[in-house]
């Protein structure tokens, strides 16, 4: 499907809970990622890594550094690496979840200001320790939740002696002066929230255009802490693709979780998933998937966040924008069909306004080519349909 990174979850030996983001030793596999008879664990890591390479991908892993699993050896070892409440009890770390509070009991906050030699040095050890093994990106969990001198320091350490090694900031759902922070300190890409746009709410162009010149960003239509799209859209296998689609087009990087390409619909779950989850394809879109990541990556303007502009159409069922490179010698509009029941048409003349003092123009639609009136006064779109034109 032409992506170029493998990106897994936790693998390290999950504490009581067993959610992989419940880490009790960071330097231990767990025995559900390994096959016993294969030989050491690490080895069998470094096997698959090198196998992921020979296939041009890639491998990223998570790097959580914000809490460790309730009952982590580290506790009793450095007892004052951890945040303290009332009594001096350690603290689990929560999120709001509407007007009901989530705590999640199985984790324990680490206080990544304190004993800023000896935890430090832990951390660091511990990202040139995966990336020793042929780890070369690393998703920092929760990373607006560690301080970005921290941040600073460790991926500027790694970076001295691995400078290829790729840091990914997840950073959704944090204040915008969080992003800020993050940007300036050292991270390659932060995530962005274009899943749960609507297409008309201004926010997600608002939010582009704040953190486009800062850094660039990873887009996805679904990830491993979502519902599945195809789930959400009804089997709509039309409108799932176009949102994948957007989601390549729209930001430097693209996520896609796996099954995506089949339409399963069971939720992945960080304590119960396992690969006798597998279900049976609804439908099988990796052809397509493969097209539109030759698309993104064929051209430089899908690769980077240059300026991001809307184009009104004169139809309010289509949402249109022009996007640019960063150095202005490419842009493209990419219209898509908000409506997933009814073909949309738009004027050319409209589009008309993309066309100006460019030289050369080329229909990139990964699906279909727009399709003209008679008289070429008119361009329709199937519904969910999703169209691209590149201009130089």
């Amino acid at each position: 499907m032409e992506f170029d990174w493998l990106f897994i979850n936790p693998i390290q030996l999950s504490g009581f809970s067993g959610s992989l983001y419940s880490i009790k030793d960071y330097y231990a596999i767990d025995p559900r990622m390994t096959d016993p008879p294969a030989g050491p664990p690490e080895d069998q890591l470094r096997r698959m890594i090198s196998a992921a390479r020979e296939l041009g991908l890639r491998v990223m892993m998570d790097l959580v550094i914000n809490h460790t699993a309730f009952d982590s050896p580290l506790l009793s070892a450095h007892p004052a690496w951890y945040k303290r409440g009332a009594g001096g009890k350690p603290v689990s770390p929560g999120t709001r979840d509407g007007d009901r509070e989530v705590i999640w009991g199985d984790l324990i906050e680490i206080d990544n200001t304190a004993d800023r030699d000896g935890l430090w040095r832990y951390w660091i050890a511990l990202a040139e320790h995966y990336a020793a093994l042929g780890i070369e990106g690393f998703r920092c969990d929760a990373a607006y939740k560690v301080p970005g001198e921290l941040w600073r320091t460790l991926i500027g350490t790694i970076k001295r002696n691995r400078p290829a090694v790729t840091f990914f900031a997840e950073s959704l759902g944090c204040p915008f002066e969080d992003t800020v922070r993050l940007a300036q300190s050292g991270f390659d890409f932060i995530f962005n929230s274009s899943k749960w746009w609507d297409f008309t709410a201004p926010w997600c162009l608002d939010q582009y255009r704040q953190t486009a010149p800062l850094v660039p960003s990873v887009s996805f239509a679904e990830s491993h802490d979502t519902e599945r799209l195809a789930a959400e859209l009804s089997g709509d296998q039309a409108a799932v693709k176009m949102r994948y689609a957007f989601s390549a087009l729209f930001s430097a990087g693209v996520m896609m979780p796996i099954g995506f390409e089949y339409g399963f619909r069971h939720r992945l779950h960080v304590v119960k998933t396992r690969a006798e989850d597998w279900e049976i394809p609804a439908w099988e879109i990796c052809d397509f998937i493969a097209a539109v990541n030759r698309l993104k990556a064929s051209r430089r303007v899908f690769n980077e966040e240059g300026a991001l502009d809307a184009i009104e159409l004169g139809n309010a069922n289509l949402f249109a924008f022009v996007k640019w490179s960063r150095d202005g010698s490419e842009r493209a509009l990419i219209v898509i069909n908000k409506d997933r029941w009814n073909i949309q048409t738009f004027s050319t003349q409209r589009a008309g306004q993309f066309m100006t003092g460019v030289r050369h123009v080329e229909d990139l639609s990964p699906d279909s080519k727009l399709e003209y009136s008679q008289d070429y006064r008119a361009c329709s779109l199937k519904p969910s349909g999703i169209h691209v034109l590149w201009a130089a």
